[in-house]
């Protein structure tokens, strides 16, 4: 895929280095030999199977004679002086950066086990290889306070090579039935494998890209849950096994349910107290209240309502 300018100066800002040292191959549009020769031409040595390795992240120029390589191949790609030195001497902050730290979806809010094992059962990477850049999240709760529908507008970043697909959990309220539950795949993405636990009332669906992603890459999709099968809601949860991102949610009431009071929290896990406690306004027209996060943090951040 063709990358812009505008993408290389971002990416040059960011980093990580091997995210930036692709980029930058792109932009200039120059394979690897060639790349090889323009180094060549200015008396340095450096292999076309080294390149490849340094733009895909497999390893990192640490000898002398690399890190003269790299600046030679701010000459040769025409970058700002230092650009690539700096994302290098940075450490693993790009690596940080590019692969927050992740807690356990258990530790957060699923102590059974019962979401690991499914997420097991569809070949999950353990930490699925992604990690949220934004999400938009809209909920529907109906005439008889359930909870109607999900939707989301969800935006990854990989933090690995091959990474072809997405796992959604769902959790409905007591009483829903999973097997009734409808999983639509919307925008760049299609329905894969879905599994569910009757007794646990919860769904994991496979939704599938149409590209391989490879490590720092981004991709936008959407998909939703349709229930309505579950008894009444007072809250929806959200939780993050990695920090970072934004994250948008509203929650739509039916004109004939509406709550008497909600409040925004969060929760370091689904066993801790609630903090971060915010009285939200339910607008009268649209019957809606909404969170917007900016840099997520691991944890469980939501909203909840009193019906009486």
């Amino acid at each position: 895929m063709q990358r812009t300018e505008v993408e290389l100066a971002q990416v040059l800002r960011t980093g990580p280095f091997h995210l930036a040292l692709r980029t930058a191959f792109s932009v200039r549009g120059l394979p690897l030999q060639r790349v090889q020769h323009h180094l060549a031409h200015r008396g340095v040595k450096v292999g076309v199977t080294s390149l490849s390795y340094w733009q895909q992240g497999a390893r990192r120029p640490q000898r002398a004679e690399s890190l003269r390589a790299v600046k030679a191949l701010e000459e040769v790609l025409e970058l700002p002086g230092n650009s690539l030195l700096r994302l290098l001497s940075a450490g693993d902050a790009g690596a940080d950066a590019e692969r927050p730290a992740a807690r356990s979806y258990r530790s957060l809010m699923e102590p059974s086990g019962t979401v690991e094992r499914l997420l097991d059962a569809l070949g999950s990477p353990a930490d699925g290889g992604l990690h949220t850049v934004g999400h938009q999240e809209r909920v529907r709760i109906g005439a008889g306070r359930e909870l109607r529908r999900r939707d989301s507008q969800h935006v990854v970043r990989a933090h690995r090579d091959g990474i072809d697909r997405y796992l959604a959990v769902y959790r409905g309220d007591p009483g829903c039935d999973p097997a009734r539950i409808e999983v639509a795949a919307r925008e760049n993405c299609r329905t894969g494998r879905v599994r569910w636990d009757r007794e646990e009332g919860v769904l994991v669906a496979e939704l599938l890209f149409d590209t391989r992603l490879r490590a720092g890459e981004t991709y936008l999709f959407g998909y939703g849950f349709g229930d309505g099968t579950g008894g009444p809601c007072g809250q929806y949860v959200r939780g993050f096994s990695f920090g970072g991102g934004q994250y948008v949610l509203q929650v739509r009431f039916d004109e004939d349910a509406l709550p008497v009071r909600c409040r925004r929290f969060a929760q370091t896990s689904v066993g801790a107290p609630r903090g971060g406690r915010t009285d939200l306004a339910l607008t009268g027209r649209h019957r809606t209240v909404h969170l917007v996060e900016q840099g997520v943090r691991p944890g469980l951040v939501g909203i909840d309502w009193d019906w009486e």
